[in-house]
């Protein structure tokens, strides 16, 4: 039997693409894919987090266990020989006989927990405010973004430095390096949410005058419900590109505080840490102890912000 011929105007099925592929068909994916900068970028943090993430794993030597150190291992250069031990390490050993590399893995650790920290807790606080000050307006909108000014005027890292050093001040001295890690993520999280309120503050300003919220309003929509459910995800897109490059100024926060001495204790060191530890040898011949934590950081802290700015220009609708 033969099939009959279909008429044209016979309509053709069309296979639905599935949502994996509608995923990668999004304008979003098509941008970053035209943008090596941006591949670059990720690639290299995406590296770095799982290897700071699976340190216990990649690390051949765990750098805070005694057990397992060996002072005679002491300044022995990156590739070479030890020549007491014989023993080699990749990126060589720092005074006490520790590998440099694995330093470098569990350091990062603590400097991506405190930057991810620190950005978490000055998105809630920062988008919070922004949302109270732009929705609620009068005199709760004046005194929120008075103080976001007068904090504006002082410099985050000095901001950082006074609120570490005030609340270091109340922690019982039997805890302060226990508590010091918790204490950094407080001291960089209150001095860097004044950007997310304004910039959330002035996007609500937009939308609450919006017909959406005007309905919201008719039907007996909360204050409290109209700000969480129908202003806040349509102003997440900026706070989404603030985040990200405040991640990078976080880290490099941290990273100042701890080569000041007033951030991770030597218990915990973190890439700043070890840059400071480092920066004590550095005229004397062991070079490798500070340049290579110090590579690391600007790796991170430049790929993070590299990411940061693309994602600010992806998200542009003025740009596309």
């Amino acid at each position: 039997m033969t099939d009959l011929p279909q008429s044209p105007d016979t309509p053709i099925a069309v296979k639905k693409p599935s949502r994996l592929q509608e995923i990668w068909a999004s304008d979003f994916l098509w941008q970053f894919r035209r943008s090596p900068v941006a591949m670059v970028s990720f690639a290299v943090v995406m590296l770095l987090v799982l290897s700071a993430v699976f340190a216990p794993l990649i690390a051949p030597h765990d750098p805070f266990n005694p057990a397992t150190l060996n002072l005679m291992n002491g300044f022995t250069p990156p590739g070479e020989a030890n020549m007491f031990t014989q023993d080699t390490f990749f990126l060589g050993t720092d005074d006490q006989g520790r590998d440099v590399f694995s330093t470098i893995l569990y350091g990062m650790r603590i400097s991506l927990f405190v930057g991810f920290a620190a950005v978490l807790l000055a998105m809630v606080i920062g988008i919070t405010l922004g949302l109270i000050a732009g929705y609620v307006g009068g005199w709760t909108e004046t005194i929120i973004m008075r103080v976001a000014d007068v904090q504006l005027t002082f410099p985050a890292i000095l901001v950082a430095m006074l609120i570490f050093g005030i609340a270091k001040g109340f922690t019982p001295p039997e805890y302060r390096d226990q508590m010091a890690i918790w204490v950094l993520i407080l001291a960089i999280g209150l001095s860097d949410w004044v950007q997310f309120a304004r910039v959330v503050r002035g996007a609500t300003l937009v939308e609450k005058s919006k017909e959406y919220v005007q309905a919201a309003k008719l039907i007996g929509r909360t204050p409290f419900a109209i700000m969480l459910r129908h202003i806040l995800p349509n102003v997440l897109s900026p706070v989404l590109v603030i985040a990200t490059i405040s991640l990078a100024l976080a880290i490099i926060a941290e990273a100042t505080l701890s080569f000041l001495g007033v951030g991770a204790p030597p218990t915990q060191p973190s890439l700043g840490t070890l840059i400071r530890i480092g920066q004590g040898f550095l005229f004397s011949g062991e070079w490798w102890i500070l340049l290579f934590p110090s590579i690391t950081l600007l790796a991170l802290a430049l790929s993070v912000n590299l990411l940061g700015d693309w994602l600010r220009d992806a998200l542009n609708p003025k740009l596309r």
